[in-house]
């Protein structure tokens, strides 16, 4: 029997860490004109600064999952926030391009081991409820994006620098991770697989690979796809296709990002009520719908409506997947290997394949973005009728 008081105030240190995590990620991002410009470094050159560093997520997702099951989540959230949060500063106060890719990195590599660690308690926690819990989770990330967001919009327009943001957010974050540490369970157990999940990944192994580390592995990947095209693109869908305003073009990323937030916020009552594989397979239909829509209809309010769907359908896969994840059999953590590869190689990929489809004479944006997602979104969809 577990004590329900103690799980309580661990599901409080975890949801303010994915709340963090989150906002953490908003507060960075719309600062990167500035921090550009502060740098003193062209677009193209930043470009390439972001993806050196992004690398850092594919580096950290082979080792993050090892280090967690080898001195366990709490540790390893400890030392990572710690870590993390170190380079905020230094990417605020960043003057060359090697000291912010450098700290660009830190901050990303020791992000996924958070994100890994964060995970494999909430679910924990969820496995120990009759509501789970992971879907509302990933919420907290994503009103701690919007609330991040709109944060930096109102130091933006204040006056505040750049230093002077990141600085004091460290100093918040602290705050948040001396309220954290003390409540996070203290020892990690031995995982408890979906029955469900379990009927439909199987224990088959191919040599040394087993079948639902394979299936993790592309169902990250193509949720990852699906997740980055239609944030980075979104705006730029109706902006360059369908000749929309800046002010309305903005409207695709709101959308997505609004389908998201209310579809992990009710995805666990979803979830209860049709069983995990039920859930994926019912969000890639709503994620088909809402792609068609926004990427292959030349209506501005059409496309809008799209990106809400989509976003709805997309909210619940990677709560799903870290959740499957962190219930590997083995060492809690020690499946997250081959699902943050797909995830974070997909993340370094997926910005080039659209860009270079969209910058064809031959297609448009949404034509470019279709061809990505359509794809991912059918091998999603497979990766449930895998039979042993």
């Amino acid at each position: 029997m577990h004590d329900e008081a103690v799980d309580r105030r661990a599901l409080k240190s975890v949801g303010v860490q994915f709340f963090a995590n989150g906002a953490i990620y908003a507060t960075i991002i719309p600062r990167l004109p500035e921090i550009r410009d502060q740098v003193g470094i062209s677009i193209g050159a930043l470009g390439l600064v972001l993806t050196m560093a992004s690398v850092a997520s594919l580096i950290g997702s082979v080792f993050a999952g090892r280090v967690t099951a080898w001195i366990g989540s709490r540790r390893v959230m400890i030392y990572g926030a710690t870590m993390s949060i170190a380079f905020l500063p230094i990417i605020g106060f960043a003057t060359s391009a090697v000291v912010l890719a450098g700290a660009l990195f830190g901050w990303l590599f020791f992000d996924i081991f958070i994100d890994v660690a964060m995970n494999v308690q909430g679910s924990a926690l969820s496995a120990r409820r009759h509501m789970p819990v992971m879907n509302r989770l990933h919420g907290l990330w994503s009103l701690g994006t919007v609330s991040g967001g709109v944060l930096t919009v109102v130091m933006l327009r204040a006056g505040v620098s750049t230093e002077v943001q990141l600085t004091l957010v460290a100093l918040v974050l602290i705050g948040a991770l001396l309220f954290v540490a003390p409540g996070l369970l203290r020892r990690d157990e031995a995982p408890e697989l979906d029955v469900e999940v379990a009927a439909i990944e199987g224990r088959t192994h191919l040599g040394r690979v087993n079948i639902a580390s394979m299936l993790l592995a592309i169902g990250a990947a193509a949720a990852m796809a699906i997740e980055i095209t239609n944030g980075d693109w979104s705006s730029f869908r109706l902006g360059e296709d369908l000749r929309a305003s800046p002010g309305v073009a903005g409207l695709a990323f709101l959308a997505f990002t609004a389908g998201m937030t209310i579809g992990r916020l009710s995805g666990d009552w979803v979830q209860v009520r049709v069983g995990p594989v039920r859930l994926i397979r019912f969000a890639t239909v709503v994620m088909a719908v809402g792609a068609v829509l926004a990427m292959l209809v030349s209506s501005v309010p059409v496309a809008v409506v799209g990106f809400l769907i989509g976003g709805l359908g997309n909210s619940v896969l990677f709560p799903q997947l870290y959740d499957r994840a962190a219930r590997a059999p083995g060492p809690p953590g020690s499946g997250f290997a081959f699902m943050l590869v797909g995830q974070r190689g997909a993340g370094v990929v997926t910005p080039f394949v659209v860009g270079a489809l969209a910058n064809s004479s031959a297609l448009g944006v949404g034509q470019a973005m279709a061809i990505v997602v359509l794809p991912s979104i059918l091998a999603v969809f497979l990766t449930t009728l895998a039979r042993r």
